[in-house]
């Protein structure tokens, strides 16, 4: 008696689990989840491509500084070279180290971090 009533109780657990799972599956593969599933990874995709484009960019601003201290670039301006020279290249060196000063004030890398989650209903 207690060997009937042993299976018949396991059989009913295993029974409601494998329905528990079909309808979890079920729900998975509903259109409305699988539109929601997919625009999540298009926003973890976007994420990705906006963290790889700040890095192309800060190594782009890197190597550039490198480039101008080898071939003298940042050097300041010579007292020879004629005066609308002397301007352009004052005002070239100028206009780096405004754009270098905006970089360091406007860092939003710490806003992309890629290790958490971002939801697709906020505002981009």
């Amino acid at each position: 008696m207690f060997r009937r009533t042993f299976w018949f109780t396991a059989g009913a657990a295993a029974g409601v689990w494998a329905t528990t799972k079909v309808h979890t599956k079920l729900r998975q593969l509903t259109p409305e989840s699988l539109a929601a599933q997919a625009a999540n990874k298009a926003v973890d995709a976007g994420h990705r491509l906006k963290d790889f484009a700040l890095d192309v960019r800060a190594g782009m601003a890197q190597r550039e500084s490198e480039l101008g201290e080898v071939l003298g670039l940042d050097a300041p301006a010579d007292p020879e070279l004629p005066a609308s020279r002397r301007l352009a290249v004052e005002a070239r060196a100028q206009r780096r180290s405004d754009e270098h000063r905006h970089d360091q004030d406007h860092d939003h890398s710490d806003r992309f971090n890629s290790r958490t989650p971002h939801n697709r209903n906020e505002d981009h």
